[in-house]
């Protein structure tokens, strides 16, 4: 792989030959479970995955900034300075790394040009990440190039910050942290409001993790979205003259029925979500360490359900997807996974079954949705990383 990556570098970026190039790799990340609690103080179940970002790089002697995406070809090299770093709606997906570029070079005094190559392996529109694998894959690079001392921690804040402030777009932590952290065959029990987290086994010998992509347009996830927090603020706001706690995250289903008569219908059905999801998640731990994937696919089983009944985000094209996998004998759990009403679903598959299901489960959606849901079978692998330390230097 690093020497298709370099040779494609030089295709790109014939000129300034004869100085080191230096490669990096970032994942995507799935939730197995924990979802839509994040930004209530939950805790959530990622891993990363083996597919991601590569980016190659390499310095320059004046202030050019070249960037080019071999998932995006047909708009070429984008070029800016080290001062033009702002946010440009025309530089589409380079506003990622560029975002990151601006933040930490702040700390920076002398800042050199460079040329940057992309590449990923996730699908575009796969709900796996792409983004935060972008920002994650230019921090951890910059943090390398340019010897700083951010923490890996630091570089998982600075990427989330600059997808809220500089991207516009309104996350919580937990891509970032995901691609950040990932370790092979390991998922991640995070805190989300503490950022506390451990590592967990996932024993999915003799099994598969398979994404669905329902190929739905996702018109209604971003307010649908905003619906929810806001939601969830004002019911924290009134458990909270009851009870004292920070987020809502923190109520047990005890205390729940105690402060059902201050909740409207909704709220209520908001709130059972959070805290029952919540309760789900460290079951999950319990049976991931004793190595039952049985009992985790029943648990993912119940967080669809509760997604669909109490939080309302799957839709009749999630729904299909999972109920045609819970169907189908093959399947260990199944679930959507992300913000919902479109995107994806996850699912424990077994080795043996995963053809028969890719083939049975998208029949059964593209019959009653009317066109074909896409699959991805993916391995668990590492946060991100730099490939080798010193990638050959080519003079040609």
């Amino acid at each position: 792989m690093l020497k298709q990556l370099e040779e494609k570098f030089f295709q790109i970026y014939p000129d300034q030959v004869g100085k080191e190039i230096r490669a990096f790799f970032s994942p995507g990340r799935v939730n197995l479970i924990g979802e839509h609690i994040d930004y209530n103080g939950g805790h959530v179940m990622p891993c990363a995955l083996e597919i991601g970002t590569y980016v190659v790089v390499r310095m320059r002697n004046d202030e050019k900034i070249r960037l080019y995406s071999e998932n995006f070809p047909e708009e070429g090299i984008i070029e800016v300075t080290t001062g033009q770093l702002e946010y440009d709606e025309n530089n589409a997906w380079a506003n990622y790394p560029l975002g990151v570029i601006k933040e930490m070079t702040k700390s920076i005094s002398n800042v050199n040009g460079m040329d940057l190559y992309f590449v990923g392996t996730i699908p575009n529109g796969a709900g796996l990440s792409s983004s935060a694998s972008i920002e994650l894959a230019t921090a951890f690079m910059m943090n390398r190039l340019y010897e700083l001392s951010y923490t890996r921690l630091e570089l998982v804040q600075l990427s989330q910050k600059v997808e809220n402030e500089f991207i516009g777009v309104n996350c919580g932590i937990m891509d970032q942290f995901a691609v950040g952290f990932g370790r092979k065959e390991k998922a991640i029990l995070l805190n989300c409001d503490h950022l506390t987290y451990d590592y967990l086994p996932l024993p999915l010998k003799g099994a598969k993790i398979v994404i669905a992509n329902t190929n739905k347009k996702r018109g209604l996830a971003d307010s649908a979205y905003n619906d929810r927090r806001t939601t969830c603020e004002n019911a924290l706001l009134k458990i909270q003259s009851i009870f004292s706690i920070e987020q809502l995250a923190e109520l047990s289903s005890k205390q729940l029925e105690q402060v059902e008569h201050l909740l409207t219908e909704e709220e209520y059905k908001r709130v059972r979500h959070v805290v029952t999801e919540n309760e789900r998640t460290l079951k999950a731990v319990t049976v991931l360490q004793e190595g039952d994937v049985e009992a985790f696919g029943a648990l993912m089983k119940a967080s669809h359900l509760s997604l669909k009944e109490d939080y309302e985000v799957t839709g009749v094209e999630l729904d299909t997807l999972v109920e045609a996998a819970w169907n189908h004998p093959g399947t260990i759990g199944a679930r959507m996974t992300g913000a919902g009403f479109g995107g994806c679903t996850v699912n424990i598959v077994k080795d043996e079954e995963v053809d028969s299901f890719l083939s049975r489960v998208g029949s059964e959606y593209a019959k009653k949705i009317g066109y074909e849901a896409s699959f991805y079978v993916v391995d668990v692998g590492d946060g991100v990383k730099e490939l080798t330390e010193n990638l050959e230097v080519v003079n040609r």
